[in-house]
């Protein structure tokens, strides 16, 4: 018996790098993805199954592997800091809290579950820690490579990493308060089990009690001889805190061949002799009984899945260990899982007088000290899948909604993708813009990035008003004016090359208006011109150079050909399409920015993107000078492919947004309009993360195609409600729902539901009458 509650954490030496000794052995715990098993079609559910097959069988004999699944309660003060926004003491504060409220109402619907899956392999340590370090890594590639055969991954934990795990579930309710500091704690000398351990133990015969909460290991007794895979998930399914572990002890293929063969000769053997004793009662036309021809065909198929088959052979024990405030909640918790076991054909019962072992087995130190071990091939293994649905749960992540699964929130951080570029795909009304919206919420409320966005149809306006941003409307009779010779040099650029940058886009420009390209010497004249007025600008510090100032340099060159091109940009420089050739007015160093171009003529729309979108670049570098983020929203993005020039833009910053900290989204009904060109194509596939929502009847088949979406999950993507689809966020694939409550502030300020709209304004008008 333990004499402390330190002692019963089998664990005597430990590694910063997450390197744990107990006893004679070594374990290395990593924490591996979850993926969407149990929603997949039956073909995709079939190789799921092989590549978690050849997962099993890529173990060694020499090691030892424990899968742990672990249930918690969501931990409010985390969840709190992680997920909701922090007032900042102005007037959006009001906003914060409303979001707040939507948060945490998300948060309730579900059952506060968070469910994580771990990986340990077990070494013998024998040898030296850098042989064993060296084994583990190999280990790893190897694991990897086949995890992500099935679309899973695994991070390898370090020793803080697992002693949190243990300390929560020691000390429930305190892991925002858990400290460890390995150089600390040699240099004073304490015990590391001491920052983890319980308060206190108390033992019983069938239950522990761990500080003020009872636990009780449960052990799998019997198992039918059919195996639904869906039994551990039903199982993991109770809204209560539990760790399920599978114990895995490979055997060699030459050890699995001899017991193969010594199984077969025992069944044999008692045929010849119950053969023996019939003949012996001159009984000899006796049929061998049912049970032995039984044994017999088992024998038979077990020696050919070893040898023709690819199968292993495994030791396994299955360990529960489920926790309860009371000892009555424990005892109805405990005849719950036996009958959801039974219902399956299988047995649980609770360990007696083994609690403590049991504990220890289930836990996550990669042991076992129960001896009910069962042998199973990989293909009875396999079938105690450890895999259900996917769920994604980023630190300070931006809700998307609920999993439609799992009834989790779905929080994702796109700055922790490979890239975070998005595109937003669904039909009129399925709930794109008010997705994108969302998402700009999120961002303005909770981080200090900025926003920039391109509105073609006038649907950002009122939100970007009530953001206290920055609405630059742009058209040939605007009020609001861009500057498109405005000059800005970068903190790490010199005064020559921030005017040959600007020089080369004044050149794109006046190609851009005389149309088509232009001749050497006409480029050499604008270059010319344009340089004279920057030096001459930054020389005399007066008022910042326009197309105007460009026409009229051009007009005073003694060449024949100036006067020819001022002739050309005339109607930009000082005619009726003039827009861009007068001062700024408007705030462009706004946090968020949106460009209304509703507006703006077709004749217009060529210059003015190429403006604006030389004023977003100039923004995102100026950004990453200054180590801040950039988000960057473009509505009806299809819009701009019609434009040579905004097109290249598009698919150059596709694909080099993310060195500048910055994220593109873009926004569109139709998949055909963005799948039209191979360059097109090429902004999907630099895109990490897709959300799609109702799809046409014409782009379901053609996603299906390039994402390989199973036919089993088309459904979410087929005439359901606003706000559902499918989230593909890297290799993951996750049905989701996300319905804006309508009785809030923030939904009349999103919302593009005109009818919805006039409602609230009339509730209004009613409301200040009264």
């Amino acid at each position: 018996m333990p004499k402390s509650v330190q002692e019963t954490i089998p664990v005597q030496r430990l590694w910063k790098d997450g390197i744990f000794q107990s006893g004679k052995s070594c374990t290395k715990t990593f924490r591996f993805e979850d993926i969407n098993y149990q929603i997949a079609g039956n073909d995709a559910q079939s190789t799921m199954f092989l590549n978690y097959s050849k997962v099993l069988n890529s173990l060694d004999a020499d090691n030892f592997a424990q899968i742990t699944i672990r249930n918690h309660k969501r931990n409010m003060i985390e969840f709190n800091h992680d997920v909701l926004f922090p007032m900042r003491n102005d007037n959006l504060d009001c906003y914060r809290k409303e979001y707040n409220q939507i948060l945490s109402d998300h948060a309730n619907e579900g059952n506060g579950i968070v469910q994580e899956k771990y990986l340990t392999i077990t070494t013998s340590s024998d040898k030296d820690i850098q042989t064993v370090r060296n084994q583990f890594s190999r280990i790893e590639t190897t694991l990897n490579t086949k995890m992500e055969t099935l679309g899973s991954g695994m991070t390898a934990l370090d020793a803080r990493d697992r002693l949190r795990i243990l300390h929560s579930f020691f000390r429930k309710g305190e892991e925002t308060i858990f400290s460890f500091d390995l150089s600390e704690s040699m240099r004073l000398g304490r015990d590391f089990r001491d920052y983890i351990c319980p308060d206190a133990m108390e033992i019983q015969k069938d239950c522990l009690k761990i500080g003020s909460r009872y636990c009780r290991t449960l052990f799998f007794k019997s198992f039918s001889t059919y195996i639904d895979d869906a039994m551990i998930k039903e199982i993991c399914d109770m809204d209560r805190d539990m760790m399920l572990s599978i114990t895995i002890n490979p055997l060699s293929m030459e050890a699995a061949n001899r017991l193969a063969d010594r199984q077969t000769d025992n069944v044999e053997t008692n045929i010849a002799n119950w053969q023996r004793r019939q003949n012996k009662a001159n009984n000899f036309s006796a049929i061998i009984p049912y049970h032995y021809e039984q044994q017999r065909k088992e024998c038979r198929e077990f020696q050919e899945d070893l040898r023709n088959r690819d199968q292993r052979v495994f030791f396994t024990t299955i360990t529960l260990v489920h926790l309860a405030d009371t000892l009555d909640e424990l005892d109805a918790d405990t005849r719950k899982l036996q009958a959801i076991a039974g219902n399956k054909g299988c047995q649980l019962a609770p360990l007696v007088y083994q609690q403590v072992d049991g504990l220890n087995t289930t836990l996550p130190y990669g042991i076992c000290r129960v001896s009910v071990d069962y042998t199973m091939t990989t293909e009875a293994l396999s079938a105690f899948s450890p895999f259900n649905t996917r769920d994604l749960n980023h630190p300070h992540g931006v809700y998307f909604g609920q999993n439609l699964v799992s009834g989790n929130m779905i929080l994702i951080n796109r700055l922790m993708l490979q890239n975070s570029n998005c595109f937003i795909l669904g039909v009129s009304g399925s709930g794109k813009s008010m997705t994108g919206k969302n998402e700009i919420l999120s961002i303005v409320l909770n981080t200090d990035a900025d926003v920039i966005l391109i509105d073609p149809d006038r649907e950002y306006g009122k939100l970007t008003q009530k953001l206290n941003g920055e609405l630059i409307c742009l058209s040939e009779v605007s009020e609001n004016h861009i500057n498109a010779m405005d000059f800005r040099q970068a903190h790490d650029e010199s005064i020559e090359n921030a005017i040959k940058r600007k020089q080369s886009f004044v050149l794109s420009l006046c190609e851009e208006i005389i149309g088509g390209n232009i001749d050497s010497k006409a480029r050499s004249l604008i270059d010319r011109c344009s340089g004279n007025i920057y030096r001459r600008y930054i020389k005399e510090q007066k008022e910042m150079p326009t197309l105007r100032s460009l026409y009229e340099e051009l007009k005073s060159q003694p060449e024949e050909l100036g006067k020819e091109l001022a002739l050309e940009i005339e109607l930009y420089a000082t005619g009726s399409l003039n827009t861009f050739a007068q001062t700024t007015n408007v705030d462009t160093e706004n946090r968020l920015l949106c460009y209304d171009i509703h507006e703006m003529d077709e004749d217009l729309m060529t210059v003015g993107m190429l403006v604006v979108l030389d004023s977003i670049m100039n923004r995102i570098s100026q950004n990453r000078e200054d180590g801040k983020k950039t988000f960057i929203f473009i509505d009806e993005i299809y819009l701009l492919f019609r434009h040579e020039y905004t097109f290249k833009f598009l698919s150059q910053l596709w694909k080099r947004v993310r060195k500048y900290g910055g994220s593109c989204t873009g926004l569109t009904q139709n998949v055909e309009d963005v799948l039209q060109t191979r360059e097109s194509r090429a902004l999907i596939a630099n895109s990490e993360m897709l959300v799609m929502l109702n799809q046409s009847g014409t782009d379901r088949p053609i996603l299906a195609d390039m994402l390989k979406i199973p036919e089993s999950q088309l459904p979410y993507i087929t005439g359901v409600r606003p706000g559902h689809g499918l989230l593909k966020v890297g290799s993951a694939l996750i049905p989701f729902g996300n319905e804006f409550p309508k009785d809030t502030e923030l939904y009349q300020i999103i919302t593009t539901n005109q009818d919805e709209i006039q409602r609230h304004k009339q509730k209004n008008e009613k409301s200040s009458k009264q």
